[in-house]
């Protein structure tokens, strides 16, 4: 298993090192910048989905949807980001200790 680590580190080591061979002239143009923007954006919501719904390969509905949920309309009211993450972890808990998730 260890050879896969150090593999995988090999490999994303290089590949950010191949970045730094890219011209500048081709990161300034306005076509690339949007689409590393919509790739970002992709991959975060991908993974916020992932971790919200999925427990292995199996699809749940449980005290983490309840407090994306919560933390959601709190962003939405312009709370304080601490305000937001305090919100979404004590609903979770909280369902967590009634037993639902």
């Amino acid at each position: 298993m260890w050879f896969w680590v150090i593999a995988a580190s090999v490999a994303c080591l290089a590949q950010k090192l191949l970045g730094y061979l890219v011209p500048s002239k081709a990161l300034e143009n306005a076509r690339v910048a949007y689409a590393a923007g919509g790739v970002t954006v992709g991959l975060l919501a991908a993974l916020s989905v992932t971790q919200t719904f999925a427990d292995g390969s199996t699809l749940v509905l449980d005290a983490r949807l309840a407090a994306v949920v919560v933390a959601a309309v709190a962003l939405w009211l312009r709370a304080p980001f601490i305000v937001v993450v305090v919100l979404g972890a004590l609903t979770a808990a909280l369902l967590r200790l009634a037993g639902w998730g």
